[in-house]
Protein backbone atom coordinates (compact mmCIF):
# COMPACT_ATOMS: atom_id res chain seq x y z
CA UNK A 1 0.00 0.00 0.00
CA UNK A 2 1.38 3.37 -1.03
CA UNK A 3 -1.50 5.76 -0.39
CA UNK A 4 -4.48 5.32 1.92
CA UNK A 5 -7.70 7.33 1.97
CA UNK A 6 -9.28 7.61 5.41
CA UNK A 7 -13.07 7.60 4.99
CA UNK A 8 -13.76 9.18 8.36
CA UNK A 9 -13.24 12.24 10.53
CA UNK A 10 -12.35 13.25 14.09
CA UNK A 11 -9.98 11.42 16.40
CA UNK A 12 -10.13 8.08 14.59
CA UNK A 13 -9.06 9.74 11.32
CA UNK A 14 -6.16 11.37 13.17
CA UNK A 15 -5.28 8.03 14.79
CA UNK A 16 -5.14 6.24 11.43
CA UNK A 17 -3.16 9.03 9.74
CA UNK A 18 -0.51 8.86 12.45
CA UNK A 19 -0.21 5.08 12.09
CA UNK A 20 0.15 5.43 8.32
CA UNK A 21 2.89 8.06 8.68
CA UNK A 22 4.85 5.69 10.91
CA UNK A 23 4.44 2.99 8.23
CA UNK A 24 5.51 5.34 5.40
CA UNK A 25 2.06 5.23 3.79
CA UNK A 26 0.82 8.46 2.19
CA UNK A 27 -2.59 9.60 3.42
CA UNK A 28 -5.65 11.28 1.96
CA UNK A 29 -8.17 12.96 4.27
CA UNK A 30 -11.75 13.46 3.16
CA UNK A 31 -13.87 16.18 4.71
CA UNK A 32 -17.30 17.76 4.57
CA UNK A 33 -17.67 21.48 4.01
CA UNK A 34 -18.03 22.09 7.74
CA UNK A 35 -14.83 20.10 8.46
CA UNK A 36 -12.55 22.16 6.24
CA UNK A 37 -10.37 23.20 9.20
CA UNK A 38 -10.54 19.89 11.07
CA UNK A 39 -7.25 18.48 12.39
CA UNK A 40 -7.32 15.36 10.19
CA UNK A 41 -7.27 17.58 7.06
CA UNK A 42 -4.14 19.31 8.34
CA UNK A 43 -2.21 16.15 9.23
CA UNK A 44 -2.87 14.17 6.04
CA UNK A 45 -0.67 14.50 2.94
CA UNK A 46 -3.73 15.46 0.89
CA UNK A 47 -7.29 16.51 1.69
CA UNK A 48 -10.35 16.52 -0.54
CA UNK A 49 -13.90 17.75 0.07
CA UNK A 50 -16.61 15.12 -0.44
CA UNK A 51 -19.78 17.14 0.14
CA UNK A 52 -21.93 19.23 2.50
CA UNK A 53 -22.10 18.91 6.29
CA UNK A 54 -24.95 16.37 6.17
CA UNK A 55 -23.22 13.00 6.56
CA UNK A 56 -25.52 11.34 4.01
CA UNK A 57 -24.07 13.71 1.41
CA UNK A 58 -20.46 13.37 2.56
CA UNK A 59 -19.13 10.72 4.95
CA UNK A 60 -21.87 8.27 3.96
CA UNK A 61 -21.70 9.13 0.26
CA UNK A 62 -20.04 6.06 -1.26
CA UNK A 63 -19.90 7.53 -4.78
CA UNK A 64 -18.08 10.68 -3.64
CA UNK A 65 -15.60 8.74 -1.50
CA UNK A 66 -14.73 6.30 -4.30
CA UNK A 67 -14.31 9.27 -6.69
CA UNK A 68 -12.00 10.94 -4.14
CA UNK A 69 -9.89 7.77 -4.01
CA UNK A 70 -9.75 7.69 -7.81
CA UNK A 71 -8.80 11.37 -8.13
CA UNK A 72 -6.00 11.08 -5.54
CA UNK A 73 -4.89 7.64 -6.79
CA UNK A 74 -5.34 6.06 -3.36
CA UNK A 75 -4.87 2.29 -3.45
CA UNK A 76 -6.57 1.58 -0.12
CA UNK A 77 -9.36 2.91 2.11
CA UNK A 78 -9.59 2.74 5.89
CA UNK A 79 -13.17 3.26 7.12
CA UNK A 80 -12.37 3.81 10.83
CA UNK A 81 -15.46 3.24 12.99
CA UNK A 82 -19.02 4.44 12.47
CA UNK A 83 -20.13 5.86 9.10
CA UNK A 84 -19.33 3.22 6.40
CA UNK A 85 -17.07 1.00 8.51
CA UNK A 86 -19.56 -1.91 8.59
CA UNK A 87 -21.27 -1.25 5.27
CA UNK A 88 -20.86 -4.37 3.13
CA UNK A 89 -21.89 -2.52 -0.02
CA UNK A 90 -19.06 -0.02 0.47
CA UNK A 91 -16.56 -2.83 1.04
CA UNK A 92 -17.79 -4.61 -2.10
CA UNK A 93 -17.49 -1.47 -4.25
CA UNK A 94 -13.93 -1.01 -2.96
CA UNK A 95 -13.15 -4.60 -3.97
CA UNK A 96 -14.70 -4.10 -7.42
CA UNK A 97 -12.75 -0.84 -7.85
CA UNK A 98 -9.45 -2.59 -7.02
CA UNK A 99 -9.11 -0.53 -3.84
CA UNK A 100 -8.00 -2.42 -0.74
CA UNK A 101 -10.63 -2.13 2.00
CA UNK A 102 -9.02 -2.19 5.44
CA UNK A 103 -11.30 -4.75 7.03
CA UNK A 104 -12.87 -8.13 6.30
CA UNK A 105 -14.41 -9.21 3.01
CA UNK A 106 -17.77 -7.71 2.06
CA UNK A 107 -19.64 -11.03 2.37
CA UNK A 108 -18.32 -11.46 5.94
CA UNK A 109 -19.45 -7.94 6.88
CA UNK A 110 -22.83 -8.76 5.38
CA UNK A 111 -23.12 -11.97 7.40
CA UNK A 112 -22.02 -10.53 10.74
CA UNK A 113 -23.76 -7.19 10.20
CA UNK A 114 -27.13 -8.90 10.38
CA UNK A 115 -27.29 -9.76 14.07
CA UNK A 116 -30.01 -12.40 13.71
CA UNK A 117 -28.13 -14.24 10.91
CA UNK A 118 -24.91 -14.10 12.93
CA UNK A 119 -26.73 -15.54 15.93
CA UNK A 120 -28.13 -18.40 13.79
CA UNK A 121 -24.60 -19.26 12.60
CA UNK A 122 -23.21 -19.28 16.14
CA UNK A 123 -25.99 -21.58 17.38
CA UNK A 124 -25.11 -24.05 14.61
CA UNK A 125 -21.46 -23.92 15.74
CA UNK A 126 -22.39 -24.67 19.34
CA UNK A 127 -21.47 -21.20 20.58
CA UNK A 128 -23.60 -20.05 23.54
CA UNK A 129 -26.16 -17.42 22.51
CA UNK A 130 -28.90 -15.63 24.42
CA UNK A 131 -32.27 -17.44 24.07
CA UNK A 132 -34.54 -15.77 21.56
CA UNK A 133 -35.87 -15.84 18.02
CA UNK A 134 -34.31 -17.91 15.26
CA UNK A 135 -33.59 -15.07 12.88
CA UNK A 136 -35.75 -12.02 12.21
CA UNK A 137 -39.39 -11.73 13.31
CA UNK A 138 -41.99 -11.94 10.54
CA UNK A 139 -44.86 -10.25 12.35
CA UNK A 140 -46.32 -9.32 15.74
CA UNK A 141 -48.07 -12.69 16.09
CA UNK A 142 -44.74 -14.52 15.89
CA UNK A 143 -43.22 -12.05 18.36
CA UNK A 144 -45.98 -12.79 20.88
CA UNK A 145 -45.40 -16.56 20.62
CA UNK A 146 -41.62 -16.22 21.09
CA UNK A 147 -42.02 -13.92 24.11
CA UNK A 148 -44.44 -16.38 25.70
CA UNK A 149 -41.94 -19.20 25.14
CA UNK A 150 -38.80 -17.52 26.55
CA UNK A 151 -40.59 -15.29 29.09
CA UNK A 152 -40.45 -11.58 29.84
CA UNK A 153 -38.50 -9.32 30.00
CA UNK A 154 -37.14 -9.41 26.45
CA UNK A 155 -35.14 -7.15 24.18
CA UNK A 156 -36.43 -6.10 20.76
CA UNK A 157 -33.39 -5.36 18.60
CA UNK A 158 -32.75 -4.11 15.07
CA UNK A 159 -31.21 -6.93 13.02
CA UNK A 160 -28.87 -4.49 11.28
CA UNK A 161 -28.32 -2.54 14.49
CA UNK A 162 -25.34 -1.00 16.22
CA UNK A 163 -24.35 1.96 18.35
CA UNK A 164 -27.18 1.35 20.81
CA UNK A 165 -29.88 2.21 18.26
CA UNK A 166 -33.04 0.21 17.68
CA UNK A 167 -33.15 -1.51 21.10
CA UNK A 168 -36.08 -1.63 23.53
CA UNK A 169 -36.74 -3.56 26.75
CA UNK A 170 -40.21 -5.11 26.88
CA UNK A 171 -41.44 -6.20 30.31
CA UNK A 172 -44.93 -7.50 29.49
CA UNK A 173 -47.39 -8.50 26.78
CA UNK A 174 -49.03 -5.06 27.13
CA UNK A 175 -45.76 -3.32 26.17
CA UNK A 176 -45.01 -5.58 23.22
CA UNK A 177 -47.24 -4.22 20.45
CA UNK A 178 -46.28 -0.56 20.94
CA UNK A 179 -42.57 -1.26 21.22
CA UNK A 180 -42.63 -3.71 18.32
CA UNK A 181 -43.76 -0.97 15.94
CA UNK A 182 -41.42 1.62 17.47
CA UNK A 183 -38.34 -0.58 17.08
CA UNK A 184 -39.23 -1.46 13.48
CA UNK A 185 -39.51 2.25 12.68
CA UNK A 186 -36.27 3.08 14.53
CA UNK A 187 -34.49 0.30 12.62
CA UNK A 188 -35.83 1.62 9.31
CA UNK A 189 -34.75 5.18 10.13
CA UNK A 190 -31.29 4.28 11.41
CA UNK A 191 -30.27 1.41 9.12
CA UNK A 192 -32.76 1.48 6.23
CA UNK A 193 -33.75 -2.04 7.29
CA UNK A 194 -36.78 -2.71 9.51
CA UNK A 195 -35.94 -6.34 10.36
CA UNK A 196 -35.91 -6.98 14.09
CA UNK A 197 -35.29 -9.96 16.35
CA UNK A 198 -35.97 -10.90 19.96
CA UNK A 199 -33.67 -12.12 22.70
CA UNK A 200 -34.11 -12.77 26.41
CA UNK A 201 -33.17 -9.81 28.59
CA UNK A 202 -30.38 -10.88 30.94
CA UNK A 203 -30.75 -9.10 34.27
CA UNK A 204 -27.73 -7.39 35.86
CA UNK A 205 -25.30 -8.42 33.08
CA UNK A 206 -21.75 -7.32 32.37
CA UNK A 207 -20.84 -6.35 28.80
CA UNK A 208 -17.48 -7.95 28.05
CA UNK A 209 -15.84 -8.07 24.62
CA UNK A 210 -12.84 -9.97 23.27
CA UNK A 211 -10.38 -8.37 20.83
CA UNK A 212 -9.12 -10.65 18.06
CA UNK A 213 -6.69 -10.44 15.16
CA UNK A 214 -6.96 -12.82 12.19
CA UNK A 215 -4.63 -12.79 9.19
CA UNK A 216 -5.22 -14.23 5.73
CA UNK A 217 -3.01 -17.25 6.54
CA UNK A 218 -5.35 -18.78 9.14
CA UNK A 219 -3.45 -17.37 12.11
CA UNK A 220 -5.75 -16.05 14.83
CA UNK A 221 -5.14 -14.67 18.31
CA UNK A 222 -7.16 -12.96 21.00
CA UNK A 223 -5.85 -9.98 22.95
CA UNK A 224 -7.91 -10.36 26.06
CA UNK A 225 -11.11 -8.67 27.16
CA UNK A 226 -12.49 -5.17 27.57
CA UNK A 227 -15.25 -4.44 30.06
CA UNK A 228 -17.76 -2.04 28.46
CA UNK A 229 -20.46 -2.36 31.12
CA UNK A 230 -20.61 1.35 32.05
CA UNK A 231 -23.22 2.57 29.54
CA UNK A 232 -26.07 5.05 29.17
CA UNK A 233 -28.86 4.16 26.72
CA UNK A 234 -26.68 1.32 25.37
CA UNK A 235 -23.89 3.81 24.60
CA UNK A 236 -20.50 3.08 26.16
CA UNK A 237 -19.05 5.81 28.40
CA UNK A 238 -16.09 4.20 30.18
CA UNK A 239 -14.19 1.02 29.34
CA UNK A 240 -11.45 -0.91 31.12
CA UNK A 241 -9.22 -3.93 30.82
CA UNK A 242 -8.96 -6.35 32.47
CA UNK A 243 -12.52 -6.82 33.67
CA UNK A 244 -12.97 -7.17 37.43
CA UNK A 245 -15.06 -10.33 36.91
CA UNK A 246 -12.75 -12.12 34.45
CA UNK A 247 -10.01 -14.40 35.79
CA UNK A 248 -7.42 -16.28 33.73
CA UNK A 249 -9.65 -19.34 33.35
CA UNK A 250 -12.65 -17.33 32.10
CA UNK A 251 -10.41 -15.19 29.87
CA UNK A 252 -9.02 -18.27 28.14
CA UNK A 253 -12.50 -19.76 27.77
CA UNK A 254 -13.98 -16.56 26.30
CA UNK A 255 -10.91 -16.02 24.12
CA UNK A 256 -11.17 -19.51 22.66
CA UNK A 257 -14.89 -19.02 21.94
CA UNK A 258 -14.11 -15.67 20.24
CA UNK A 259 -11.56 -17.44 18.05
CA UNK A 260 -14.18 -20.08 17.21
CA UNK A 261 -16.61 -17.28 16.24
CA UNK A 262 -14.03 -15.78 13.87
CA UNK A 263 -13.30 -19.12 12.24
CA UNK A 264 -17.01 -19.89 11.82
CA UNK A 265 -17.46 -16.64 9.89
CA UNK A 266 -14.22 -17.00 7.84
CA UNK A 267 -13.14 -13.72 9.37
CA UNK A 268 -9.92 -11.83 8.64
CA UNK A 269 -8.77 -8.47 10.06
CA UNK A 270 -9.08 -6.82 13.46
CA UNK A 271 -12.44 -7.59 15.08
CA UNK A 272 -14.32 -7.69 18.36
CA UNK A 273 -16.61 -10.40 19.69
CA UNK A 274 -19.11 -9.04 22.23
CA UNK A 275 -20.61 -11.08 25.06
CA UNK A 276 -23.07 -10.61 27.90
CA UNK A 277 -21.90 -12.20 31.16
CA UNK A 278 -24.46 -13.01 33.86
CA UNK A 279 -24.00 -13.04 37.63
CA UNK A 280 -22.91 -16.71 37.52
CA UNK A 281 -20.26 -15.94 34.88
CA UNK A 282 -22.18 -17.67 32.11
CA UNK A 283 -21.49 -15.77 28.91
CA UNK A 284 -23.50 -15.42 25.71
CA UNK A 285 -22.55 -14.26 22.21
CA UNK A 286 -24.20 -10.95 21.27
CA UNK A 287 -22.50 -9.82 18.07
CA UNK A 288 -19.20 -9.39 16.28
CA UNK A 289 -18.03 -5.92 15.25
CA UNK A 290 -16.09 -5.99 11.99
CA UNK A 291 -14.03 -2.84 12.57
CA UNK A 292 -11.65 -1.11 14.93
CA UNK A 293 -13.46 -0.18 18.16
CA UNK A 294 -13.59 3.22 19.86
CA UNK A 295 -12.11 1.59 22.97
CA UNK A 296 -9.18 -0.13 21.23
CA UNK A 297 -6.50 2.00 22.99
CA UNK A 298 -6.91 0.24 26.34
CA UNK A 299 -6.00 -3.08 24.72
CA UNK A 300 -2.98 -1.42 23.09
CA UNK A 301 -1.88 -0.02 26.46
CA UNK A 302 -2.09 -3.42 28.14
CA UNK A 303 -0.55 -5.57 25.38
CA UNK A 304 1.80 -3.13 23.62
CA UNK A 305 0.30 -4.16 20.25
CA UNK A 306 -0.73 -1.41 17.80
CA UNK A 307 -4.11 -2.60 16.55
CA UNK A 308 -4.42 -0.12 13.68
CA UNK A 309 -1.03 -1.10 12.29
CA UNK A 310 -1.88 -4.79 12.63
CA UNK A 311 -5.17 -4.17 10.84
CA UNK A 312 -3.28 -2.54 7.95
CA UNK A 313 -0.62 -5.28 7.83
CA UNK A 314 -3.31 -7.97 7.68
CA UNK A 315 -5.01 -6.15 4.78
CA UNK A 316 -1.64 -6.06 3.02
CA UNK A 317 -1.46 -9.85 3.23
CA UNK A 318 1.17 -10.10 5.97
CA UNK A 319 1.22 -12.84 8.58
CA UNK A 320 0.84 -12.07 12.27
CA UNK A 321 4.29 -11.89 13.81
CA UNK A 322 3.24 -13.28 17.20
CA UNK A 323 1.50 -16.38 18.54
CA UNK A 324 -1.08 -16.56 21.33
CA UNK A 325 1.46 -17.70 23.91
CA UNK A 326 3.68 -14.68 23.12
CA UNK A 327 0.99 -12.10 24.01
CA UNK A 328 1.60 -10.71 27.49
CA UNK A 329 -1.06 -8.91 29.52
CA UNK A 330 0.33 -6.25 31.85
CA UNK A 331 -1.28 -3.80 34.24
CA UNK A 332 -4.67 -2.12 33.95
CA UNK A 333 -6.08 0.48 31.55
CA UNK A 334 -9.19 2.67 31.66
CA UNK A 335 -10.68 4.89 28.95
CA UNK A 336 -13.10 7.78 29.48
CA UNK A 337 -15.00 9.22 26.50
CA UNK A 338 -15.12 13.01 26.57
CA UNK A 339 -18.33 14.22 24.94
CA UNK A 340 -19.43 17.75 24.02
CA UNK A 341 -22.71 17.54 25.91
CA UNK A 342 -24.43 18.81 29.05
CA UNK A 343 -25.39 15.96 31.41
CA UNK A 344 -27.45 18.38 33.52
CA UNK A 345 -29.69 19.14 30.54
CA UNK A 346 -30.52 15.58 29.51
CA UNK A 347 -27.10 15.22 27.83
CA UNK A 348 -27.93 17.87 25.26
CA UNK A 349 -25.14 18.18 22.64
CA UNK A 350 -22.93 21.23 23.07
CA UNK A 351 -21.37 22.22 19.74
CA UNK A 352 -19.42 25.47 19.55
CA UNK A 353 -15.97 27.04 19.49
CA UNK A 354 -13.27 25.98 21.94
CA UNK A 355 -11.79 29.14 23.43
CA UNK A 356 -9.11 27.48 25.52
CA UNK A 357 -7.99 23.91 25.99
CA UNK A 358 -5.62 22.05 28.29
CA UNK A 359 -5.17 18.37 27.59
CA UNK A 360 -3.77 16.24 30.44
CA UNK A 361 -0.45 14.44 30.18
CA UNK A 362 2.13 12.71 32.33
CA UNK A 363 3.18 9.13 32.90
CA UNK A 364 0.56 6.59 31.86
CA UNK A 365 -1.80 9.04 30.13
CA UNK A 366 -2.72 8.95 26.45
CA UNK A 367 -5.08 11.36 24.68
CA UNK A 368 -6.81 10.52 21.39
CA UNK A 369 -8.48 13.65 20.03
CA UNK A 370 -8.83 15.97 17.04
CA UNK A 371 -9.76 19.16 18.89
CA UNK A 372 -7.58 22.24 19.40
CA UNK A 373 -7.90 25.79 20.70
CA UNK A 374 -10.05 27.82 18.30
CA UNK A 375 -11.63 24.72 16.73
CA UNK A 376 -15.38 24.86 16.21
CA UNK A 377 -17.18 21.60 17.01
CA UNK A 378 -19.94 21.15 14.42
CA UNK A 379 -23.45 20.09 15.38
CA UNK A 380 -23.73 17.53 12.60
CA UNK A 381 -21.85 14.56 14.06
CA UNK A 382 -21.34 12.41 17.15
CA UNK A 383 -20.62 14.38 20.32
CA UNK A 384 -17.44 12.50 21.30
CA UNK A 385 -14.48 14.90 21.06
CA UNK A 386 -11.71 13.05 22.90
CA UNK A 387 -10.70 9.92 24.76
CA UNK A 388 -8.54 9.94 27.87
CA UNK A 389 -6.75 6.64 28.40
CA UNK A 390 -4.90 5.83 31.61
CA UNK A 391 -2.52 2.96 32.31
CA UNK A 392 -1.36 1.76 35.73
CA UNK A 393 0.31 -1.29 37.19
CA UNK A 394 -3.03 -2.20 38.80
CA UNK A 395 -6.66 -1.01 38.80
CA UNK A 396 -6.31 1.37 41.74
CA UNK A 397 -3.37 3.09 40.08
CA UNK A 398 -5.25 3.36 36.77
CA UNK A 399 -8.23 4.92 38.59
CA UNK A 400 -5.92 7.41 40.32
CA UNK A 401 -4.34 8.36 37.01
CA UNK A 402 -7.65 8.80 35.14
CA UNK A 403 -8.96 10.90 38.03
CA UNK A 404 -5.88 13.12 37.95
CA UNK A 405 -6.12 13.44 34.15
CA UNK A 406 -9.77 14.51 34.34
CA UNK A 407 -8.81 17.15 36.93
CA UNK A 408 -6.26 18.58 34.46
CA UNK A 409 -8.68 18.66 31.53
CA UNK A 410 -9.91 22.13 30.53
CA UNK A 411 -12.19 22.67 27.53
CA UNK A 412 -13.49 26.26 27.71
CA UNK A 413 -16.31 27.45 25.45
CA UNK A 414 -18.47 24.33 25.41
CA UNK A 415 -20.04 21.95 27.92
CA UNK A 416 -18.53 18.49 28.44
CA UNK A 417 -19.34 15.38 30.47
CA UNK A 418 -16.15 15.69 32.56
CA UNK A 419 -17.93 16.09 35.91
CA UNK A 420 -20.29 13.23 35.04
CA UNK A 421 -17.24 11.00 34.53
CA UNK A 422 -15.93 12.14 37.92
CA UNK A 423 -19.20 10.93 39.46
CA UNK A 424 -18.54 7.49 37.96
CA UNK A 425 -14.92 7.00 38.97
CA UNK A 426 -15.54 8.30 42.52
CA UNK A 427 -18.52 5.99 43.07
CA UNK A 428 -17.78 3.36 45.76
CA UNK A 429 -19.39 0.55 43.78
CA UNK A 430 -17.35 1.40 40.69
CA UNK A 431 -14.18 1.47 42.78
CA UNK A 432 -15.11 -1.97 44.20
CA UNK A 433 -15.85 -3.29 40.69
CA UNK A 434 -19.43 -3.93 41.68
CA UNK A 435 -21.61 -2.85 38.74
CA UNK A 436 -23.72 -4.01 35.80
CA UNK A 437 -25.22 -2.36 32.72
CA UNK A 438 -27.80 -0.54 34.85
CA UNK A 439 -25.07 1.18 36.91
CA UNK A 440 -25.54 4.66 35.40
CA UNK A 441 -29.30 4.68 35.98
CA UNK A 442 -29.09 3.18 39.49
CA UNK A 443 -25.96 4.78 40.89
CA UNK A 444 -25.36 8.04 39.02
CA UNK A 445 -28.64 9.34 37.63
CA UNK A 446 -30.84 7.74 40.35
CA UNK A 447 -34.01 8.64 38.52
CA UNK A 448 -32.90 12.19 37.75
CA UNK A 449 -34.18 13.68 34.50
CA UNK A 450 -30.87 14.83 33.09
Amino acid sequence: MNKMLIANRGEIAVRIIRACKEMNIKTVAVYSEVDKDALHTKLADEAICIGPANSKQSYLNIKNIIEAASITKADSIHPGFGFLSENSQFAKICEESNIKFIGPKSEVIDLLGNKSKAKELMKKEGIPVIPGSDGSIKDLKQAILICEKIGYPVLLKAAAGGGGKGIRIVNSFEELETNYNIVKQEAKNAFNDDEIYIEKYIKEPRHVEIQILVDEHENVVHLGERDCTIQRNHQKILEETPSTIVDDKLRNKMGNIAIKVAKAANYTSCGTVEFLVDADKNFYFMEMNTRIQVEHPITEMRTGIDLVKEQIRIAAGEELKFKQKEIKFRGHSIECRINAENPNKNFRPSPGTINEINLPGGNGIRIDTAIYSGYTIPSNYDSMIAKIIAYGSNRNEAISKIKRALEELVVDGIDTNRDFLFDIIRNPNFIRGNFDTSFIEKEILKGENR
